[in-house]
């Protein structure tokens, strides 16, 4: 094959360098199939990234060489792909791409982006999260259907709370599910948010949901991550391809969906196919933005009546006011002892 190829995007010519490097040994599956992949879901993954910040997940020499995640827009990024200048918890801050059509998606394909990972922010309110994820993390012990069983028991706290959440495979063992929401609250407030929902999920099933941050507390049960919706955390764009041999992606479902179907159903082999006959399981999310005073609501009443405040934020973030100490409770133990 040539060295290079041209693709035409929607009106938009992309070069595509060493089209027949194979990024996905076990599958053969090449550069060209990935930018292809992307071409097939290429409204489906713009819809789910359109003005977004969004970091990317690069693999230049397949899954079986080395990565890094990109932060900041490559120097050489075209005209028409935007950025928005977003700050990190450190105080410092990048510029990186938003982009806006499936011709900006095809583009970093070619520098061996395999996962794109989106701020739950637009570029004109980068402060202001329209998106609260909810990421059901299965612990060791764990796997995908004891997440959609937690998926189901969400859907009902959704429901109670005048909220509708759209589901979608995490593209490994996981579950996330996204409610789109008015993007008048901070950071810290659709965070509170994504602990109530995690509480209320662990106070109905607590031998089988957890939103302990330690992972000696958290047992053989499905990690509520709340911690997603801190600043700077990122969660896998749906149609986004993951870096395992077997090339699965991030499924956008319907709830009629979650109980038949499994997250190998799901890869760069089978989406498109999909793609072709469903459409985007998911187009309808941006026609919705909730509010989250219920939950901020019940929030309050958790701290109020059970003193359930603040729950640790990552590590490299710094400590909040009410934030319980960032210490792991078996070495908490051993010094009072």
């Amino acid at each position: 094959m040539a060295d290079s190829v041209e693709l035409d995007v929607d009106g938009r010519t992309v070069r595509l360098t060493h089209p027949d490097k194979v990024y996905f040994p076990e599958r053969g599956f090449t550069k060209l199939d990935l930018a292809r992949y992307y071409l097939a879901v290429g409204q489906g993954i713009t819809r789910a990234l359109r003005d977004r910040p969004t970091m990317l997940e690069r693999y230049p020499d397949g899954v079986a060489g080395e990565s890094f995640f990109q932060k900041r827009a490559p120097r050489n990024l075209p005209g028409w792909i935007d950025t928005a200048r977003i700050s990190f918890p450190s105080g410092r801050h990048a510029d990186e791409i938003c982009p806006a059509e499936p011709a900006a998606v095809v583009w970093a394909a070619n520098l061996g982006c395999l996962t794109f990972h989106p701020w739950p922010v637009r570029r004109d309110r980068v402060d202001h999260p329209d998106e609260l994820r909810i990421d059901l993390d299965p612990q060791p012990g764990t796997g995908y259907p004891e997440a959609r069983a937690a998926a189901h028991a969400l859907r009902e706290v959704l429901d109670e709370l005048g909220l509708r959440g759209w589901p979608k495979t995490s593209g490994g063992r996981g579950i996330h599910v996204y409610v789109p929401i008015e993007p008048r609250w901070t950071f810290a407030e659709v965070r509170r948010a994504a602990i109530t929902v995690g509480r209320e999920l662990q106070r109905r099933a607590p031998d089988r949901i957890t939103v302990s941050w330690w992972k000696e507390e958290r047992g053989e049960r499905v990690f509520v991550d709340y911690n997603q919706m801190a600043r700077d955390r990122t969660i896998a764009a749906a149609y986004s391809v993951r870096p395992r041999p077997h090339a699965p992606v991030s499924a956008p479902l319907r709830w009629e969906e979650l109980d038949d179907a499994e997250p190998v159903d799901f890869d760069l082999a089978t989406m498109p196919e999909r793609y072709a006959r469903l459409g985007d399981v998911h187009a309808d999310m941006d026609d919705h933005a909730y509010r989250l005073d219920a939950v901020l609501e019940l929030a309050d009443r958790m701290e109020r009546d059970h003193g359930e405040g603040d729950l640790p934020y990552p590590p490299d973030h710094p400590k909040a006011a009410g934030e319980p100490p960032r210490v792991q409770p078996s070495r908490a133990r051993h010094r009072q002892g």
